[in-house]
């Protein structure tokens, strides 16, 4: 245990602050890096994981957050991703409950708050990681390194590697298990501040609330339970003061085992083994809620995995860690999704990129022999651990232990970016320390990556403020990635400007030619613009290529209807219902080819299905009350278009198909109050004035039928049968005057 200040830690040029002074300090960084993101949309993942998750309404039992994954589908689902994180999910619940909606300002202020706290207790972990664990007479931790610390705190604070953790809302998983990781370490480290006899230093206790944490941590992310790994290491290379060359080298040799029994003695085995215990129950209970085994990904997931050859495979995760280490130490090319073409897959040794993982592996091994070899021991307590924290928060996204579901994910290296943090506050100390001539220099220099890292952040988190903005600065990055060019595209069709959206499609298929969503989007859009042909040769190749997607296949099933291949059509309407039972939507295509063909039965049951699966469903209700119109069954139609307003107290369609209805039953007083009550709601419907004017011209109140009339031709001039209707009310009008004396 270090005991004495560390010795570079006064060459730095940074003042010596208090504590609470340091944690403001640090604070106040990362807020000035990520405010610009506080009134941002939802963006990307957010649509499933807040928008579309009925776990965050307040009418879904809050028991459902503890037995769904963290998009709100059931573990047991096999369509589930696994992603068990409900403490995060009760967070996004509670922002909705506070601001009464989805309101995403709220949202993206807790996670700027968040990583401003995040930051700032992260001054106090560094400051044990470099300077030791010790205690004054009065219990308060001393800080042996409070600049090293505090520099490595500001960098954590500004680095831009954090923007899709704190600008991406989805991103508070990643913080919430930073926070409880954090509090897990320090606790563990309280537990060990008892008396002065190495023996009698833990206590249980807290090494049992620091497993508490440790769990909480795990419940907003995976990855918390990693922090078990830095407890231990921590325990045993600070705490026991272990040299782990000596140790490896007395072992192996078998000599001076006294030394070894004696760190073995001091209690670390009983602490080791219960945070293993703790570790391997907290594993069990998460394999336990998984339910059907791990989430199945797909090759454009993350096709390094695929790979049939081992040696290629190992190759391309190790391409992997050498990417994600450029990202923390050069994060300015940052990408939302690093998937589909984005990486290329090295596929031979001659590749030119092999000679990014020997630089990789050179640097690394270097750092290693430094940390186990070196005679300095602050130098090598501070590389070991700084290289511990790098890496073991890293394991759970590595490959190794089971497939992931991404390429690369910069939300992952939230915690790993500490590790490099300290690394990087350590050797700008020992350059500040070795090159104090060159001080001012090197002052500079800092002083310009930090404010580069701030601007960066600024930069970023604006690019994250909408999903314009966020999918396009994608381009430049990875503009192989076919999803970059889905979304972007995905995003122009819903802002309505179709006809760009379809070079983006394209592109996205061309890219990548299996990619069935692309097809499908573009088929639709194909579809609207009456190019029928290339629309269902798309979707036809979408549904080759996946049999079960029953979008794609009810897609298909309008395409054909519209070209009139009617069997054609059927039959891919109830393929797609055999994919997704409940579709709403398909059932109600389905009635619309049935009335097409004039099966009025099959299409009344069809849209009657529709409603039963979604009671909301306006067009089918309506349908069915326009089809008994037109068939003369008023009285069904009437029964129909009632229990529709019961449902839908507020449509308006509705309400002017039942009015009609009303109208030809002759009950005019009724189908007039339906009338007023949906132009009230709607009142520049030209048809609804129209057909108002209709039913007052049967029922005798001629002069406002001549209003109605004039209303719906100012609306629209060219209404079928309203100008004929009018000049008709005009000639009776006409007739009327002169009969009157």
């Amino acid at each position: 245990m270090a005991l004495s200040e560390v010795y570079w830690d006064r060459h730095i040029p940074l003042p010596r602050l208090a504590p609470v002074q340091a944690k403001v300090t640090v604070a106040l960084v990362a807020l000035l890096c990520f405010i610009n993101s506080y009134d941002g949309e939802f963006v990307f993942d957010d649509s499933e994981a807040i928008v579309n998750n009925k776990d965050l309404r307040p009418t879904t039992p809050l028991s459902n957050i503890w037995s769904n994954d963290f998009w709100g589908s059931n573990l047991s689902s096999n369509n589930s991703h696994k992603s068990y994180r409900p403490l995060t999910v009760l967070t996004f619940r509670l922002n909705y409950l506070v601001a009464g909606g989805l309101h995403p300002v709220g949202f993206h202020v807790l996670n700027i708050i968040l990583h401003a706290v995040v930051s700032a207790v992260m001054n106090d972990v560094f400051a044990i990681l470099i300077g030791g664990l010790d205690y004054d007479e009065e219990g308060r931790t001393l800080n042996h390194a409070p600049k090293t610390s505090l520099l490595a705190a500001i960098f954590f604070a500004a680095h831009p590697i954090h923007t899709e953790s704190v600008a991406g809302i989805v991103g508070r998983a990643d913080l919430l298990c930073a926070l409880f990781f954090q509090l897990s370490f320090l606790t563990y480290c309280k537990a060990l501040n008892k008396g002065s006899d190495r023996d009698e230093r833990c206590s249980v206790q807290w090494v049992v609330v620091s497993l508490l944490l440790c769990a909480a941590a795990m419940l907003c992310k995976e990855q918390g339970i990693t922090v078990l790994g830095v407890n231990a290491a921590f325990d045993v290379l600070l705490i026991c003061n272990v040299n782990v060359y000596q140790l490896s080298q007395r072992l192996l040799l078998r000599k001076n085992l006294l030394d070894v029994s004696e760190v073995l003695q001091s209690g670390l085995l009983s602490r080791l083994a219960l945070m293993g215990l703790g570790g391997l129950s907290m594993l069990y209970a998460r394999w336990r809620i998984m339910g059907t085994g791990p989430p199945a990904f797909t090759e454009v997931d993350n096709p390094a995995s695929f790979a049939e050859n081992v040696f290629l495979r190992i190759v391309n995760y190790n391409y992997y860690y050498s990417l994600n280490a450029w990202l923390l130490l050069c994060p300015w090319w940052l990408c939302f999704d690093w998937s589909m073409g984005c990486v290329p897959l090295i596929k031979s040794v001659t590749d030119w990129r092999m000679v990014w993982l020997l630089l990789l592996w050179c640097v690394l091994i270097g750092l290693t022999s430094q940390a186990l070899c070196s005679q300095d021991s602050q130098r090598r307590r501070t590389l070991t651990l700084g290289l511990v924290l790098l890496v073991v928060p890293f394991l759970p996204a590595c490959n190794i232990f089971f497939r992931v579901g991404f390429v690369i994910a910069e939300r992952v290296l939230y915690l790993s970016s500490a590790g490099f943090c300290l690394l990087l506050a350590y050797a700008l100390g020992h350059c500040f320390y070795r090159w104090f001539k060159y001080r001012r220099l090197l002052c500079v220099l800092v002083l310009a990556l930090l404010c580069v890292h701030v601007v960066r952040c600024a930069l970023r988190s604006h690019q994250w403020r909408s999903e314009q903005s966020l999918f396009i600065s994608a381009l430049s990055v990875c503009p192989l990635n076919a999803k970059v060019h889905y979304n972007v595209g995905k995003n122009l069709a819903d802002r309505g400007n179709s006809s760009a959206a379809v070079s983006y499609y394209r592109e996205a298929v061309r890219l990548h030619p299996t990619y069935v969503h692309a097809m499908n989007n573009l088929g639709n859009i194909l579809k609207e613009k009456n190019e029928l042909v290339e629309a269902e040769q798309l979707l036809s190749k979408a549904v080759s290529i996946q049999p079960d997607f029953a979008a794609a296949w009810m897609n298909l099933g309008i395409v054909q209807n519209s070209l009139q291949k009617f069997e054609e059509a059927e039959q891919s309407y109830w393929n797609a219902i055999r994919f997704r039972r409940k579709y709403p939507d398909c059932y109600y295509n389905l009635g619309r080819l049935y009335a097409d063909q004039n099966r009025h039965v099959d299409a009344l049951n069809a849209w009657r299905n529709a409603t039963v699966l979604k009671p909301d469903h306006s067009l089918a209700w309506n349908n069915m009350v326009i089809l008994l119109d037109n068939t003369g069954n008023l009285g069904q139609a009437e029964l129909i278009g009632r229990e529709a307003l019961k449902l839908l107290p507020n449509d308006h369609t509705i309400m002017f198909s039942l009015a009609n209805v009303l109208g030809k039953l002759q009950k005019y007083k009724e189908s007039e109050g339906f009338f007023l009550h949906a132009l009230r709601i709607n009142p520049n419907a030209a048809s609804c004035h129209g057909n108002l004017a209709v039913l007052y011209h049967r029922w005798g109140k001629l002069e406002l039928a001549k209003k109605h009339y004039e209303l719906s031709l100012q609306l629209d001039p060219e209404a079928p049968g309203t100008r004929d209707n009018y000049n008709m009310l005009r000639r009776k009008l006409d007739q009327l005057k002169r009969s009157t004396p």
